[in-house]
C-alpha cells in the first residue's frame, strides 16, 4: 500500500512515542511494579502473625488400664471433640534480619528504575541512529531533485548545440544516460526513505503506511562541546549503568548484614486463646478455654558452623561488585573518550565538506561555461557534476554524523 500521509517528528516527539510503545520499557515497567510489591512485602513482616484455628472430630473410646495389661475400662467419653484456638505472635528481634530485608528490597527497587533508565538510553539511540537515517535520506532526495532539476536543463542546451552541429550525437547519449541514472538513484532513494518510515512508524505505535517527515533544521543547530573532564564527571554521576552497579554493590554489602544476622537470637512475643472441648485430662463433656502470653527467645546454634562460609561468600560478591564497578568506570573513560573525539572529528568533517562544496560548485560553473564555449568535453563536464554531487552528499552525512555522535555523547554521559 503507497504511504500517502505523511507525520512532521521531532526529536522529542521520537523519544517520547519510542519509549511509550517499546515493549521492552513496558517489561521493564513491569519489574518495577513487581519490585515495588515485594518492597511492601518485606515490610509486612513487621506486622505481628495472627492464626485462627478450628478443629472438630470424632473422640474414639479410650481404654483404661489400672493394674498393668489386665481388666482394661472403657470410661464414658464423649463422642465429638472441638478445638477454637487464637494465636497471635509479635517478633521484636531478629538480629537486624527484617530491617536488612526491607533495606534490600527498596534497593531491589531502586535496581529496576535504574534499569529501566539505561535500558532507554539505548533505546533511544537506536530509534536515533534510524531517525538520522531517515534524516539523510531526506537531504540526498532534496540534493538529487536538484540535480536532476540542473541535468534536464543541461540536456537542453546540449541538444540545442547538436541542432546547430556543434556537437555530436555521443554527447547527448551520455548526458540521457547520466539523467537516467540520476532518476534510478533518485527511486532507490525514495524506496528507502519509505522503508525506513516504516520501520519507525512501527516502532512508535503509529499507521505504518504513515510517511513521517524528519526536522531537518536539527543540521543547522549549533552544539557547543564542554571539556573532556567535565564529560566525565558527568558520565561518573549520571551515567544509569553506573549507578545501577553501585547499588549491586549496596545489594551484596546488604546480603552481609542479612547473613550476619543468623547468628543473632530471635525474640517475639506470643499470645494464645484455646477454647476446646472435651477436657483433654479427664475427658468431661465440657468446655476447656485457658489462654497464655509470653516472650519466645531462641538462639540458632548451628549457625555457628553453618553459616561461615556464607558470610565470607558474602563478602566476596561485594569485593566482585566493586570489581565490577571499577571496570565500568574505565569502560566510560574509554567510552566517552571515544564520542568526544568523534563529536570533535565529525564537526571538523563538515567545515572541510563545506569548502570541498564550495570548490566543487566552482569548478562545476567553470567547466559548464567551457563546455558551451567548447572548450572542454562533455566528459570533463559530467565528471565536474559527479564531483559535486559527491561532495554534497558526503556533507549531508557529515551533518547528520554531527547529530548522531553529540547524542552518542550525551549517552556516555548519561544525560540521554
Amino acid at each position: 500500500m503507497a504511504q500517502t500521509d505523511s507525520l512532521f517528528l521531532t526529536v522529542e516527539q521520537l523519544f517520547e512515542k519510542g519509549v511509550q510503545h517499546n515493549l521492552q520499557l513496558q517489561a521493564d515497567i513491569m519489574k518495577e511494579s513487581m519490585a515495588r510489591e515485594r518492597a511492601k512485602t518485606a515490610r509486612a513482616a513487621q506486622f505481628p502473625e495472627l492464626q485462627i484455628g478450628l478443629k472438630g472430630g470424632v473422640v474414639g473410646q479410650p481404654v483404661v488400664w489400672e493394674h498393668g495389661l489386665s481388666d482394661p475400662m472403657y470410661p464414658d467419653a464423649p463422642d465429638w471433640s472441638q478445638n477454637y484456638t487464637i494465636d497471635f505472635s509479635q517478633p521484636l528481634y531478629q538480629g537486624g534480619k527484617i530491617r536488612s530485608t526491607i533495606r534490600k528490597a527498596d534497593m531491589e527497587k531502586q535496581f529496576a528504575g535504574l534499569q529501566t533508565l539505561t535500558d532507554q538510553a539505548e533505546i533511544k539511540l537506536g530509534l536515533l541512529n534510524r531517525y538520522m537515517n531517515l534524516f539523510s535520506l531526506f537531504k540526498q532526495r532534496e540534493v538529487l531533485v536538484r540535480n536532476i532539476e540542473e541535468s534536464e536543463l543541461r540536456l537542453q542546451d546540449i541538444r540545442r548545440m547538436k541542432k546547430e552541429g556543434l556537437i555530436t550525437n555521443n554527447d547527448v547519449l551520455r548526458s540521457e544516460m547520466q539523467l537516467t541514472g540520476d532518476r534510478l538513484a533518485l527511486q532507490e532513494t525514495e524506496n528507502s526513505i519509505s522503508l525506513v518510515s516504516q520501520q519507525l512508524d512501527i516502532l512508535l505505535g503509529q499507521d505504518e503506511n504513515l510517511l513521517l517527515s524528519p526536522d531537518t533544521t536539527l543540521l543547522y543547530q549549533a552544539v557547543a562541546l564542554q571539556s573532556y573532564d567535565d564529560y566525565i564527571v558527568q558520565a561518573y554521576a549520571n551515567d544509569p549503568a553506573m549507578k545501577l552497579l553501585r547499588t549491586q554493590t549496596d545489594l551484596a554489602r546488604n546480603e552481609i548484614r542479612i547473613t550476619r544476622s543468623a547468628f543473632l537470637p530471635n525474640v517475639s512475643m506470643y499470645a494464645s486463646n484455646t477454647l476446646a472441648r472435651p477436657v483433654s485430662r479427664t475427658l468431661a463433656d465440657m468446655y476447656n478455654n485457658n489462654w497464655n502470653v509470653g516472650i519466645s527467645v531462641s538462639y540458632p546454634l548451628s549457625s555457628l558452623y553453618k553459616n561461615n562460609h556464607k558470610v565470607k561468600e558474602s563478602k566476596m560478591m561485594v569485593s566482585l561488585r566493586e570489581n565490577e564497578e571499577e571496570q565500568k568506570m574505565q569502560g566510560i573513560r574509554m567510552e566517552v573518550r571515544s564520542a568526544f573525539l568523534r563529536h570533535q572529528e565529525a564537526l571538523q568533517r563538515v567545515e572541510a565538506l563545506k569548502l570541498s562544496v564550495r570548490q566543487a560548485e566552482e569548478n562545476y560553473r567553470i567547466m559548464q561555461n567551457r563546455y558551451l564555449n567548447q572548450l572542454a568535453i562533455l566528459t570533463d563536464l559530467l565528471d565536474a557534476n559527479s564531483v559535486r554531487l559527491d561532495v554534497e552528499l558526503q556533507l549531508v552525512t557529515a551533518r547528520t554524523r554531527v547529530i548522531y555522535t553529540y547524542y552518542q555523547l550525551q549517552k556516555a554521559c548519561g544525560r540521554l
